[in-house]
């Protein structure tokens, strides 16, 4: 059986600011990706994570082409996500903000792939699987190595263009 499609000319989408904004309606998880380079730990604040194999354990992150911290942490190979809680919006702000020192004051362990947040509702310690080129973004597919999860954490959400938590049903 076969089906015809119909196909239409993709409409003008201002990327800025109604794809943008109709993205947003996306609640999102944040996280920092961490590793530990050859001048020290470098990290970066995504909210693009995704699982996207069980065998083998694989996840995805997009990075922006234009990042000056994601060939740093793709140099050391391996890295480290923490998954931040509820309580780490600033933290989420520092690490999204320009290239400086954003592990000041900042509790870390080390893991194998490099730091990770202290007090994270999760981590996953990763190295480089596959990269894809799309758009303005780069799509890295990463291989977990080892990875935790606290059970008594609330994650910090991202969701149209501010910052909140996610409770449970059943916990709030």
């Amino acid at each position: 059986m076969s089906v015809a499609l119909s196909v239409a000319a993709p409409a003008e989408i201002d990327p800025r600011r109604h794809f943008r904004n109709v993205l947003g309606h996306l609640p999102t998880g944040v996280a920092v990706v961490t590793a530990n380079g050859p001048d020290g730990p470098v990290g970066m604040a995504v909210n693009s994570i995704t699982s996207v194999s069980l065998d083998p354990p694989l996840i995805s992150v997009c990075v922006a082409r234009t990042s000056s911290t994601w060939p740093r942490i793709r140099s050391a190979g391996r890295f480290c996500i923490s998954i931040l809680a509820d309580h780490h919006e600033q933290t989420s702000r520092r690490f999204a903000g320009p290239d400086r020192d954003r592990f000041t004051g900042v509790p870390l362990r080390e893991q194998a792939g490099g730091p990770v947040l202290e007090d994270a509702v999760a981590w996953l310690d990763c190295d480089v699987y596959a990269e894809f080129g799309a758009g303005d973004h780069t799509i890295v597919v990463a291989r977990v190595l080892d990875l935790g999860s606290v059970d008594d954490g609330r994650a910090l959400v991202f969701f149209r263009g501010s910052y909140g938590r996610f409770a449970p049903h059943d916990q709030v």
